[in-house]
């Protein structure tokens, strides 16, 4: 057996780019040189987007046991053997299904500890509703699956040069300001430090903190929310020897390129987040659920449709997500053993 990092792959939408940036990223041999890949999905699936992309020279190990992998190859967990209508570039019932059932079967193979962690490829939110999945996305799923613990699942989107969290997520812009209140800034100023120490071996992290208003209130005159709930937010986690800083305007903060000064941002709603995030990250960004005692990542891209089977598509953000889960994973080690078993003061004797 290999000591390699076993990689957990969820397919996604099978009627969009997710096969095709899991089929590319592992077409690349040195892949399976760093990690033990696993697709959760169907032989029939993945074969007929390898062949729809016109990859020959390629092929998933497939295996009806987990404990069969080979971990010398890219390794598919034949999840299904029925015939799938696979539709490209249209968002369907069915692919909502199947996408619905490869997260489950990977979920579970994380829980039982088949595999090391997990890389979701996109999803469509609408299709993959169910009574099983009531959920806006990915992150509330693995909060509801995983969560309870210390901190609730943070929306953390990564790069080289900027890892910014969301305050509210997948909500309408309307119920942002009435979902934000100084408890929650706290919780979620707290979970992005100890994330930013234990995931990213960040010792002592800076954080900006971003307000909700345009000039973030601009001493009350555009609303009342930076002052009277973000303010004492950011005063109460200073309290927590927290290097935390803030509120600031984001359209300045990111127009000057503040944000290379600080090793975290916290942004109170979605679109305040992730679109700097695109803009300055878009081939290369990934979406991490951070303060879940699991590791998920997946690019910061979503099923793109409109060019899902004309092999347009780039991996680069897909194989980033794994590298980033990979780092993630020993970092979290590290960290572990750094500061378990601590060796205990004990008192000088007098002579």
């Amino acid at each position: 057996m290999s000591n390699k990092i076993r990689v957990g792959i969820s397919q996604g939408d099978i009627n969009g780019i997710g096969l095709e940036v899991i089929i590319k990223t592992f077409f690349d041999p040195a892949m399976t040189e760093l990690c033990t890949p696993v697709l959760f999905s169907s032989q029939k699936t993945a074969s007929y987007h390898r062949k729809t992309l016109g990859i020959e020279d390629f092929s998933f190990n497939s295996v009806r046991d987990i404990d069969q992998i080979n971990p010398k190859k890219p390794n598919l967990f034949n999840l299904y053997d029925e015939e799938v209508s696979i539709e490209l570039g249209k968002p369907t019932a069915g692919s909502g299904k199947y996408a619905l059932k490869s997260l489950e079967s990977a979920c579970k193979a994380l829980t039982d500890q088949k595999i090391d962690l997990l890389v979701t490829a996109p999803i469509n939110k609408h299709t993959i509703q169910s009574p099983e999945f009531p959920f806006k996305g990915h992150t509330e799923y693995l909060d509801k699956k995983f969560g309870g613990g210390r901190d609730e699942a943070l929306m953390l989107m990564v790069s080289d040069t900027l890892k910014i969290a969301l305050v509210t997520g997948h909500i309408p812009l309307a119920k942002v300001a009435e979902n934000i209140s100084t408890e929650k800034i706290v919780k979620k100023i707290l979970a992005l430090n100890r994330t930013l120490i234990e995931d990213f071996g960040i010792r002592k992290p800076r954080i900006a903190v971003l307000g909700l208003n345009p000039h973030a209130g601009d001493s009350g005159t555009i609303g009342n929310e930076d002052n009277q709930l973000i303010m004492p937010a950011v005063s109460k986690a200073k309290e927590e020897n927290i290097l935390v800083y803030g509120p600031y305007p984001s359209d300045g903060f990111f127009g000057n390129s503040t944000y290379l000064q600080f090793d975290g941002v916290l942004a109170m709603y979605h679109d305040q987040g992730l679109i700097p995030f695109k803009t300055i990250a878009f081939n290369n960004g990934v979406n991490y659920t951070a303060g879940l005692p699991i590791i998920r990542t997946s690019p910061d891209h979503g099923t793109a449709y409109e060019i899902a089977g004309k092999n347009m598509a780039s991996e680069e953000s897909f194989r980033k997500a794994i590298y980033v889960a990979i780092d993630i994973f020993r970092k979290r080690n590290e960290y572990k053993q750094i500061s378990s078993n601590p060796l205990k003061s004990t008192p000088l004797r007098k002579e």
